[in-house]
């Protein structure tokens, strides 16, 4: 079992993700709404697997999110997908900075490259 966070602020791309993740046969998915809400989930809850992460969101962004979180020393073994509808040759590079973003997708995000990801986290997880 694969546990998934979302940290997406629009309600839509929150039910698509999930509806889609869903479809594919992931069922353990939590969804907050900006990065405070996934500071306090990171806090209170076991790691998830994976994290898809927006960049634009209010209270705490996606980088103020990253910033705090290793701050903090949450999760740190976590893979992050930046998926964002930011195409900017800045965040792209900025990216590269965090050793646990593993890719970066823009919006609409490509369902079957998400799921090969998700595969290959299934397989390494079996394997442990």
């Amino acid at each position: 079992m694969i546990d998934i966070l979302i940290i997406e602020d629009d309600e839509v791309t929150n039910f698509i993700s999930k509806t889609k993740l869903n479809s594919l046969g992931f069922q353990n998915i939590s969804i907050v709404t900006n990065g405070q809400l996934g500071i306090n989930y990171l806090k209170e809850n076991d790691c998830p697997d994976l994290i898809l992460l927006d960049i634009n969101m209010p209270i705490l962004d996606g980088w103020e999110f990253l910033e705090a979180k290793n701050d903090m020393g949450l999760c740190p073994d976590i893979p992050i997908v930046i998926t964002t509808s930011s195409g900017r040759p800045e965040d792209r590079s900025k990216a590269t900075v965090f050793k646990e973003i593993i890719t970066y997708l823009e919006k609409p995000v490509d369902f079957d490259d998400l799921r090969s990801l998700l595969q290959k986290l299934v397989e390494k997880k079996l394997e442990c």
